[in-house]
């Protein structure tokens, strides 16, 4: 690095590029013990949530199960997800078991994941290239030259009601449809993860009744969708973020410039399993989810990100997003495009 390079407040030189990625190689070490124990103890509390959500005498105490079980469902598909980027459960076959039951529950299974969520990892926030294992965004510009039918699927592709219903939206009509139809060899598992969801409530409706399908498997799944939904796109669609174009785009700019810090309390980070961290996450895929505040605490970098929450105010402020506009850098909403 140069004399000019960027320093801290403390007057520190800052890391960037393959230096940065280095520091954070300490930490992309796999507890496996810990990563067993993590597991084993969200999955008891998942057991145990469902069982309110499926057996409890009042519609009350399901109701409370099913937002527990949904909320844990976020938690094993993030330990799911850390899996899938070789974080942890490396080489170890009964993980991996394991974390295939949960890619099927919650309706993204290992290939087709695997296929969207690795290309948004190496293309996140480069502009053209986003719309895969993303959200769509595009420039001022390019929205100018887009046709009505275009902008109508954008307008919708980015909409808070497609957020919301991200069950069928994102994942049934994306992750288990598009996929399938785009590459049936590939996503088969598409097929078996839509026949165990479908089938699991037809059982259980058969058994316990439609009420209890209705809060121990569609209201689970549904609410822990529109959950994730909102955490992928809050995660890079938030006031600070900056976009960049194919030339001068970088893989720790945009980790360090295009991903937030999702500021939460500590029961959310918990079943969120440490996704907040997203911008330690992209820098270093491989770090184990109980390790990035960790890895955020030792590096200094890392220690002034772009930040959102679940505030009211700031969900809003990252809703009302939806171009990048190149001669502000920075991302947009409707009332602020001029059309010249």
């Amino acid at each position: 690095m140069n004399a000019e390079a960027p320093t801290s407040e403390a007057g520190t030189r800052l890391r960037d590029g393959p230096e940065l990625i280095k520091a954070t190689k300490p930490f992309a070490v796999e507890d496996r013990a810990r990563s067993w124990r993590e597991l084993l103890i969200s999955l008891a509390c998942f057991a145990a949530a469902e069982a309110m959500a499926l057996a409890a005498p009042w519609l009350a105490l399901k109701l409370v199960g099913m937002v527990l079980a949904a909320l844990l469902t976020v938690r094993l598909f993030i330990i799911y997800h850390d899996a899938l980027h070789g974080a942890v459960f490396v080489k170890s076959r009964a993980g991996h078991a394991i974390m295939w039951l949960i890619g099927l529950w919650t309706l993204a299974p290992p290939p087709v994941w695997r296929e969207t969520h690795d290309y948004h990892h190496k293309n996140n926030c480069k502009l053209p290239g986003t719309a895969i294992g993303s959200y769509p965004v595009v420039t001022t510009r390019m929205w100018r030259r887009m046709t009505p039918r275009e902008r109508r699927t954008y307008k919708m592709a980015r909409h808070p009601l497609f957020i919301l219903f991200g069950y069928v939206t994102i994942f049934m009509a994306g992750m288990i449809g598009a996929a399938f139809f785009r590459r049936p060899k590939t996503h088969w598992p598409n097929i078996l993860a839509l026949a165990l969801h479908f089938g699991l409530i037809g059982l259980v409706a058969a058994t316990l009744g439609w009420t209890s399908a209705l809060t121990g498997v569609v209201g689970v799944v549904a609410i822990a969708c529109a959950a994730g939904s909102y955490l992928f796109y809050a995660q890079h669609n938030y006031p600070e973020a900056r976009f960049s174009d194919r030339q001068r785009w970088t893989y720790t700019g945009a980790a360090l410039e295009a991903s937030s810090m999702f500021d939460m309390p500590a029961i959310m980070h918990w079943f969120t399993g440490n996704i907040g961290y997203h911008h330690v996450h992209h820098l270093n895929h491989r770090i184990p989810f109980y390790r990035l505040p960790e890895a955020m605490a030792a590096i200094p970098e890392l220690q002034n990100p772009g930040r959102t929450s679940w505030h009211p105010r700031d969900v809003a402020a990252c809703l009302r997003l939806k171009l990048w506009d190149p001669s502000k850098k920075r991302m947009v909403g409707w009332s602020d495009l001029t059309l010249g």
